[in-house]
């Protein structure tokens, strides 16, 4: 684990995610701070509420149907109509979220009416599968390669006989996988404290309200989903004796890794999608905590869902450890994964 801190590798990949993420949330501050012009639909008895509003485009409807229409259409961001049971005597129209910046240009906030409602902004909710995937991405793969090449590495020199006859193999395999957990988990907490300093200073307070308790859960999900893929990469680095042969072992591990990267991307906002996720091991670090975040997920979901992780990794684990004290010791051509299980 020394090595690993003090490899140019290692502090060129963790500076380029930690530049990454701090300019990931400087820019969600700065995209939320900018001034742009919004198009609203106004009714004639609501001119007076929008006069003198800078950097609006405003468009004239005859009744609050026709204000609707536009709203759904997408012609306008939103509407302001008179409603006379508002406090303020008029009503904003919106389709799934009400623009923050519009309502803060209003001295009183005005009575917001949502016709197709949406828990998430989805410019926030694209953010954060951005976020979470590539962290998952990168941190797992990182981690899991450098244990692969460890293990290849050891082989060729033969230095993990030496390792062998001073302690157990099983006990060799839990070092590796635990000093790698600890440097995966410290990476994950820098990268949250970062979200939480950069949410914080950019004024993103609410944002931070909404994503802290995800963000808990992530932490805690990608602890039980990369001890189980770390094991398994150590298994299948064993099965070979070269480091030229190590990736068409860990290929299917590098998919396993890839594919909720792309899922959580493409459908961040398919509940379907996202709930099948959610319960699949592999892909469960990314899906939950997208759904807690969108509010999708009852409460007993996410402590089902690591029940589930948490008994495929011990699963992954047992698997794992068999395969890597069936196939430390054998050099030369690649061992087959039925010869690896039988021993």
């Amino acid at each position: 684990m020394a090595s690993k801190l003090r490899s140019k590798a290692f502090i060129i990949s963790f500076a380029i995610l930690f530049i990454g993420a701090l300019a990931l949330v400087v820019w969600a501050g700065f995209q939320a701070k900018t001034v742009s012009t919004t198009s609203v639909a106004v009714t004639a008895d609501a001119q007076q509420y929008v006069s003198g509003i800078p950097n609006l485009e405003v468009t004239d409807v005859a009744d609050r149907a026709a204000a609707d229409a536009l709203v759904e259409s997408g012609d306008v961001t939103a509407a302001i109509v008179a409603d006379s049971a508002s406090p303020t005597g008029f009503a904003l129209i919106a389709d799934d979220s009400a623009p923050t910046s519009l309502l803060m240009t209003f001295a009183h906030v005005p009575t917001v009416e949502l016709l197709n409602p949406s828990t998430t902004d989805p410019g926030l909710r694209y953010i954060v599968a951005i976020g979470l995937g590539i962290v998952f991405l990168l941190s797992a793969q990182l981690f899991g390669s450098t244990i692969a090449q460890s293990v290849v590495e050891e082989k060729q020199t033969r230095v993990v006989e030496l390792l062998i006859s001073a302690i157990p193999v099983r006990a060799l395999l839990a070092g590796k996988v635990l000093g790698n957990t600890i440097l995966a988990m410290g990476q994950i907490l820098v990268l949250a404290a970062i979200a939480v300093v950069g949410l914080t200073v950019t004024g993103q307070s609410e944002v931070l309200q909404v994503i802290g308790a995800p963000l808990a859960w992530f932490a805690v999900f990608f602890l039980l989903g990369f001890i189980l893929l770390a094991a398994l990469f150590a298994a299948a680095a064993a099965m070979v004796s070269r480091m030229e042969d190590v990736g068409s072992t860990t290929a299917p591990l590098i998919y396993l890794i890839m594919i909720p990267y792309f899922l959580v991307i493409f459908f961040n906002d398919n509940p379907l999608v996202l709930g099948i996720m959610s319960y699949v091991p592999f892909s469960a670090p990314v899906g939950m905590p997208m759904r807690l975040f969108t509010g999708e997920a009852q409460w007993w979901e996410p402590l089902l869902s690591l029940g589930i992780l948490a008994a495929t990794c011990v699963g992954a684990i047992w698997v794992g450890a068999k395969i890597y004290e069936n196939s430390l010791l054998r050099m030369g051509a690649r061992v087959k994964l039925t010869e690896a299980l039988r021993g």
